[in-house]
């Protein structure tokens, strides 16, 4: 059931080439017909977010990038250093479609009810290969939008607003009272924020400049320290302490900072200390990394005791965890906010094909706080 769609579409792509080559290019594909239970989405809006750039790039060096083929149809190419091509073993010589969510208009659907309902309706999605004119998906990947939100008020549905509610939950299910956050100032950090004021939780914000400390204050942000201060650890030491915070969910990855949030807890349970143990102080703290912005090894200058423990923190294997009741009242909050409490900013919006232009992907390679896109696949779109 639907309105008439053409048979193929443009996708973004992404293939690492053994030779060492990374190619980003647009590619036609057939447009697929929707099954009983899936919907078929004329995408109008995919943020490109942090994770997405991952697979964009791969461990490709966009400074070498070179720009080619035509103006509906560009062609990216750039280098992959030797040392990180064995990374990239997994998917070499593999094209590979690009982005983890969007949202747009379902233009056909299958025969279940439940799909048929769907039909003309806005609705976000999830699933990869999100940066296509037209995506098929399942009705669990798809969330039905609150009447009148448009498509990029709906695209950052799932992978920020998630984020930001699982490491909230994670704090409680693990039975830390108050959270610290890196990278602080990017579109995720600011919903965080949001949320943890409106659920009255502590958090220490940890960002780079003075400018974004300005930026998170002015929203309300309490505790706001710049790793870049001379003064970071003595400020980061007392935030800690006004707000008990012990577990940390840091974007970075690489680096120091990890091992310093650890330190600065550590100094902070050791304050009220009754008693010298060579172990250091009995509570726990927890740092999780969940991103790579530094991808330089992370290097632990152990001054913290052993009551400790440093992971990985993903949001897809924390869902699996929760169940799918969970998850579904957890996207059910989300709609409900999108316009409050999970509010995206973006200050781009670009077709396919401009997607790939040196000035877009030159602005968007940096990860600047302040700078997000997103796709718009409809634009040129017949």
């Amino acid at each position: 059931m639907g309105t008439q769609v053409a048979s193929t579409a443009l996708e973004l792509r992404s293939l690492i080439r053994a030779s060492g080559e990374l190619e980003l290019s647009l590619t036609s594909v057939p447009v697929p017909k929707p099954g009983a239970k899936e919907v078929l989405v004329r995408m109008e809006a995919a943020p490109i977010n942090p994770s997405d750039l991952g697979l964009l790039f791969g461990a490709a060096d966009m400074s070498t990038a070179r720009y080619g083929g035509s103006a509906d149809r560009p062609v990216v190419t750039a280098q992959v250093p030797p040392s990180a091509m064995r990374g990239m073993a997994g998917r070499q010589d593999v094209s590979m479609p690009v982005g983890n969510e969007g949202a747009g208009v379902v233009v056909a659907t299958g025969s279940s009810e439940a799909a048929r309902a769907l039909m003309g309706k806005t609705v976000a999605v999830i699933g990869g290969a999100m940066f296509t004119q037209f995506r098929c998906v399942g009705l669990d990947n798809c969330l039905p939008l609150p009447e009148g939100i448009k498509p990029v008020q709906g695209c950052a549905a799932f992978v920020n607003p998630l984020t930001a509610l699982g490491m909230v939950e994670t704090m409680r299910r693990e039975g830390h009272k108050a959270l610290v956050h890196t990278a602080a100032a990017s579109n995720l950090g600011q919903m965080l924020n949001r949320l943890c004021q409106k659920e009255d939780i502590e958090l220490v914000n940890i960002v780079r400049s003075p400018e974004q400390v300005a930026l998170l204050k002015a929203m309300g942000a309490k505790h706001v320290v710049n790793s870049g201060a001379e003064a970071f650890l003595s400020e980061l030491t007392e935030a800690l302490a006004a707000t008990g915070a012990t577990i940390a969910f840091d974007a970075i990855g690489g680096g120091k900072l990890a091992g310093r949030i650890l330190n600065c807890m550590e100094a902070v349970a050791s304050r009220n200390a009754k008693e010298y143990s060579r172990y250091g102080s009995n509570v726990h703290k927890q740092v999780y990394i969940y991103g790579g912005l530094d991808p330089s090894p992370t290097e632990l200058n152990r001054n913290f005791g052993f009551t400790w423990s440093i992971g990985g923190w993903l949001l897809f294997p924390f869902l699996q965890k929760i169940g799918p009741d969970a998850v579904k009242g957890l996207n059910r909050r989300v709609a409900a906010e999108l316009t409050t409490t999970f509010v995206s900013q973006f200050t781009r919006e670009v077709s396919l094909a401009d997607a790939l232009r040196r000035e877009a992907i030159e602005a968007y390679a940096k990860r600047s706080t302040g700078a997000k896109f997103f796709i718009n696949p409809s634009l040129g779109l017949a």
